[in-house]
């Protein structure tokens, strides 16, 4: 299974549009966003995605009312951190501080992602790969990524755009 994993896209509704075509090309099975959507408004800009999409809500996420309509009207999945699941016999935690980790006992998890520091990280701790895709909500072409993670094999793909 390959999972998409995208972060911080505090409302940059063209860096949406780019994130839903990139992950429909790619065909991943399952979607997960570190928070920070910040409006429902990006939440919408989601639903041309062909697979379900699950996250956390992020501090920048203040608006929980109108996001949680939005997130259920789609059929999403978020809750506060840390979303915890089994997918592909791979334990996994998503949490949108990486700060929020410390309160875990990260050896009980094959996969760690998070999001908040707009900044890459691929780093294997014992048997836990800890995982950020990076920046995602700005405006310079090039510099924004989103992740790809084959579950299977534990691979991860960066894609910039």
């Amino acid at each position: 299974m390959r999972i998409g994993v995208v972060s911080d896209t505090h409302n940059n509704l063209k860096s949406v549009a780019k994130i839903v075509s990139i992950f429909n090309d790619q065909k991943v099975e399952k979607v997960v966003h570190t928070g920070d959507i910040t409006q429902s408004k990006t939440v919408e800009a989601f639903a041309e995605i062909k697979m379900p999409m699950y996250g956390v809500y992020g501090n920048n996420d203040t608006e929980l009312e109108s996001l949680t309509k939005s997130i259920s009207n789609l059929g999403y999945y978020f809750v506060q951190p840390p979303f915890i699941d089994i997918w592909c016999n791979k334990k996994m935690i998503v949490v949108h501080d990486p700060l929020q980790l410390n309160e875990y006992d990260l050896s009980e998890y094959h996969l760690a992602i998070h999001g908040h520091t707009h900044r890459y990280r691929m780093e294997k701790i014992n048997s836990t790969l800890i995982f950020n895709p990076g920046e995602c909500a700005g405006h310079m072409t090039g510099f924004n990524a989103v992740g790809v993670i084959d579950l299977q094999s534990m691979d991860t793909e960066i894609i910039k755009f």
